[in-house]
């Protein structure tokens, strides 16, 4: 097992939002450049590049960034992981570091989404009155208008109202204040796509996609993109005293799948993948949850982010809902979640997302957040899911 501690040294996010005017190359560009400055660091100095882009997936966007900020050679992994993708670009360059085959990487994750509607239902075909059977899924038709839906405001309501069913104390207005929360924070976020405070009654009020989830419950679909420069333990020793104190650890970095049950393999359940991630990265990290000073987790809908407190252990089986009312999740709560204002707010590039993440958390952990900075903060997670499915987890540390 490979023991050398990986640590965050630069790092940077575009504003997420509508950039017409940019294309992938652009925005990737931006991320990066600005994630090597603020490292301190060079591209001749990189020796591994981990590239996430999905919805462009073929198109090697790794080395199309290359071409743009300068090519030396250096092998280029280009990810598709669905909504895990960036988090999955900054695992390759960890795992790279820690093999042993270089002491720094770079990692970024972009997308250009404004103006994409809603994800993961796919194109209807003509159907026919008699259905016949066919193909790897044969046994088992496409259920979008049969007996649920397959796109993603669906597929997270359908979680959400299970949990409710399960444990009870769920309503709609319960999910309406967990968006309400994240929209208040994002007002403190100066890159997040939307920054507008909204009331209640107001998130209540508007476009209902999927119950219990209107519009502002719902990831907003967005360009930006977002890199991080990680290094070696040992070659942080050589550099200055000042990069060394803005560093930030790398304690665990996770990464599972869908684990085998007894039951059917086509439904996601992202649940248990992030159960298991999350017992992984604790034991990795060597620390809990009750270390923990602020999370982002994976709010692509407001009902996921009520069922990811308990599969990240942020209170007791069954308890989210107590945990929610408790005001814990709130900036000035107990454990703040989705401090910037989460992808309901923030927005979800999604090949970008699970770096944003790390940024919002290690811009706390350096003490650099602003107005919306946690204070004392020293221990953070993050944390995103992609249906299919994956699910990526980083604990990250302060500096001593």
């Amino acid at each position: 097992m490979a023991t050398e501690d990986v640590w965050v040294l630069g790092i940077h996010m575009t504003k997420f939002g509508k950039h017409p005017e940019a294309d992938l190359v652009d925005l990737a560009s931006e991320a990066v450049m600005g994630a090597l400055a603020d490292g301190g660091a060079e591209m001749k100095d990189i020796g591994v590049i981990g590239a996430g882009n999905l919805m462009g997936a073929a198109a090697g966007i790794g080395q199309q960034l290359q071409k743009q900020v300068g090519q030396t050679g250096i092998p280029v992994y280009n990810v598709a992981n669905a909504c895990a993708t960036g988090a999955t670009a900054l695992r390759v360059a960890i795992m790279a570091i820690k093999a042993g085959e270089t002491d720094m990487g770079l990692a970024f994750g972009v997308e250009k989404l404004s103006g994409a509607g809603l994800l993961g239902g796919g194109a209807r075909r003509e159907e026919s009155p008699n259905w016949t059977p066919s193909g790897r899924f044969g046994a088992i038709a496409p259920i979008d208008g049969r007996i649920g839906t397959e796109n993603m405001p669906g597929v997270f309501a359908q979680i959400g109202m299970e949990y409710g069913h399960r444990y009870g104390g769920t309503s709609f207005e319960l999910f309406a204040k967990i968006s309400e929360k994240n929209h208040a924070h994002s007002t403190l976020n100066p890159l997040a796509a939307y920054t507008k405070r909204m009331s209640l009654e107001q998130i209540m009020g508007d476009v209902m996609i999927a119950y219990p989830n209107t519009r502002p419950m719902c990831s907003a679909n967005c360009d930006g993109a977002a890199a991080a420069v990680v290094v070696s333990g040992s070659k942080l020793k050589t550099l200055s005293l000042e990069q060394q104190r803005r560093a930030v650890k790398i304690s665990a970095s996770v990464l599972t799948t869908d684990p085998w049950e007894e039951s059917c393999q086509v439904l996601p359940d992202v649940s248990t993948l992030t159960r298991n991630a999350a017992k992984q990265a604790y034991e990795q990290a060597g620390l809990g949850p009750s270390d923990l000073d602020l999370v982002e987790l994976h709010d692509c809908f407001a009902t996921a982010e009520l069922v990811h407190y308990d599969n990240l252990g942020l209170c007791e089986p069954g308890g989210a809902v107590d945990f929610f009312n408790s005001g814990a999740t709130w900036r000035d709560g107990s454990l703040p979640v989705n401090v910037s204002g989460g992808l309901e707010s923030k927005g979800h590039p999604i090949a970008a997302t699970g770096i944003a993440n790390v940024w919002e958390v290690s811009t706390h952990l350096r003490g650099e957040a602003g107005d919306r900075q946690i204070d004392g903060a020293r221990v953070g997670l993050t944390h995103v899911i992609g249906l299919g499915s994956a699910c990526g987890i980083h604990i990250l540390e302060k500096a001593a």
